[in-house]
This record gives structure tokens, C-alpha cells and sequence, in this order.
């Protein structure tokens, strides 16, 4: 109970943390946002008209006092774009990016466990030599590169899968590559040394000598314990996910809070900067907490 109340603060710091940093960092960058609503030409009366409507000629104090005050009410304001509430933008892009991130997540663990049990089955021979030369030209690359790579292969020379959009199935496999193969390295990583760790142990032999084959032996009792560290990286990947996002909605033209935090920031459109990001580190934050929950019931010693 301890350790549940101790990880619970401390999401909650850090998602206080991340709005207040993001908030700060915001409304000190270069322009005045009331100048971008109003438009080239606009006179100084009604630039200073927008900035007593949008609030922006107050001290940051206030500014942030009330911000506060509004998000502990659910208010996330206004666009200053489109005059619509914060709110209903962040909930129209949400679930393209999560269905993207849901999928890339399942395409990195499918191929990241894949490839760490085989890697690991075959330490020092070929195939292991194969898969970590795979391994590090897949981790080594950006995002953005596999991407282009991707499209080149299989939208311009093959013609398999459309380059950008959605929609469709069809259309979600491309994106979902690119984002998923960004992470299988870490995965395939995590896996074969915790695959090699525990074919080590004592209770393998004890297995073996009882009889049991080496696939019940590997799936049964060797991938159940090695794949506790990938369960406690788990946040860190899903944090990688979300982050390439960005570039991949905007890549392959997909709508997602990815493409939404790009579109407010080139207009600077504060409020749905804001929540975009508040959003963000929520879904982050509670996904490690509830991994924090699962290793509880994994680990029996955090308990105490």
C-alpha cells in the first residue's frame, strides 16, 4: 500500500510538473498570439481588444493561476485558431492516435520477443549474428527515415499499401511499421539477455533432467520470467511510441493528437498546446503507473 500511495505522488508531481514547464515554456517563446488571431494588418486597438479576450495582457501569475484553476474544473479554454473548445479537438484526434499506438506497441512486442527468443536460442552462432546486425540498423535509424524507406519500398516500387492517409486497414500498416520497428530493437534487446539470464539458472536443468522439451521449457517457464523486464520498460517504450507519433502522423498524413500539437504550434495556439500535452502526460503517467501496479503483483517485494 505503501509503494501504490508513493507511485500515485509522484505521477502526480510529474504531470503537475509538465504543465507548469510547458506553460512557462509557451508563453515565453517569441510573438503575441492575439497578433496571429487578428492577422497581418490589424491595428494596435484591436490587437490589444483579442488580448483582453484571450487574457494574454495579465501578469504570468495570474495567467497560470487561472489555468490551474480552469484545468482543475475540466475547462482546457478555447483555440485561439478556431474559437471551438480545447476540449472537443483533443477528443476528434484521439483515437487515431491511439489505434496507431495501439498497433505499434503490438507489432514492436510480437517482433521484439520473436526475435530476442531466437537471438538467444542461437547465442554466438548466425542467426543471432544476423538478428543484432538487424537489430542495430533498425535502432540506428530515425524515425522519419524509415519512414521514407517504407514508402519508397512498398508504396512507390511494390504499390502493396497506400503512403499516406486512413481509413483503412490498408493504410494503417505502413505507419504502424514504421512506429513499431522504432522500438523492437530495445525489445529484442531486453529479451534475449533476460532469455540467455535465465536458461542459466539452476531450476532449467532441474526441468530438462525431469524430462520436459526444450519448447515447454523455453515458452512455459524461461519467456514467463524473462519477460518481466520488458513488463517494467514497458512505460519507457509506450513513452517512445507516443513520441514518434508526431512525425509519423505528420509523415504519412494521418490525423492524431501528433499532427494536432504540429498544426497548433506553427499557429501557436496555446490552449490546444496545452492540452495536447496535458493529455499526453496523463496517458503517459498512468501508463507507468499501472505497470507499477502489475510489478507489484509480479514482484512480491515492492509490496512491503
Amino acid at each position: 500500500m505503501t509503494f501504490v500511495l508513493k507511485r500515485l505522488m509522484s505521477s502526480i508531481s510529474v504531470v503537475f510538473g509538465a504543465v507548469t514547464l510547458v506553460f512557462v515554456v509557451l508563453y515565453m517563446l517569441p510573438g503575441d498570439p492575439a497578433a496571429l488571431v487578428a492577422g497581418d494588418g490589424a491595428s494596435d486597438a484591436t490587437i490589444a481588444q483579442i488580448q483582453a479576450q484571450l487574457g494574454t495582457n495579465r501578469p504570468l501569475p495570474v495567467q497560470y493561476g487561472d489555468y490551474l484553476w480552469r484545468l482543475l474544473h475540466c475547462n482546457f479554454g478555447t483555440s485561439f485558431a478556431t474559437n471551438e473548445p480545447v476540449i472537443n479537438r483533443i477528443w476528434a484526434q484521439l483515437p487515431p492516435t491511439l489505434e496507431l499506438t495501439l498497433f505499434g506497441c503490438l507489432t514492436a512486442m510480437i517482433l521484439g520477443i520473436t526475435l530476442g527468443v531466437v537471438s538467444a536460442v542461437s547465442h554466438g552462432r548466425w542467426p543471432d549474428r544476423m538478428i543484432q546486425t538487424l537489430v542495430l540498423f533498425l535502432t540506428s535509424m530515425p524515425t522519419f527515415w524509415t519512414g521514407i524507406l517504407l514508402i519508397l519500398m512498398f508504396s512507390v516500387f511494390l504499390r502493396w499499401f497506400p503512403p499516406m492517409g486512413q481509413g483503412s486497414l490498408r493504410q494503417l500498416v505502413l505507419p504502424t511499421a514504421c512506429l513499431g520497428l522504432g522500438v523492437t530493437g530495445h525489445i529484442e534487446r531486453l529479451v534475449r539477455s533476460g532469455v540467455i539470464d535465465v536458461l542459466q539458472e539452476p531450476f532449467v536443468n532441474t526441468l530438462r533432467g525431469k524430462g520436459l522439451k526444450e519448447l515447454p521449457i523455453l515458452f512455459r517457464h524461461v519467456l514467463r520470467s524473462a519477460l518481466i523486464p520488458v513488463i517494467t520498460q514497458l512505460g519507457m517504450i509506450i513513452g517512445q511510441l507516443i513520441s514518434g507519433v508526431v512525425v509519423i502522423e505528420t509523415l504519412f498524413a494521418r490525423q492524431g493528437l501528433g499532427r494536432l500539437l504540429v498544426d497548433a504550434l506553427s499557429v501557436r495556439d496555446i490552449p490546444v498546446l496545452q492540452g495536447v500535452v496535458l493529455y499526453i502526460s496523463v496517458f503517459y503517467v498512468l501508463i507507468n503507473f499501472l505497470i507499477d501496479l502489475s510489478y507489484v503483483w509480479i514482484d512480491r517485494r515492492t509490496r512491503i
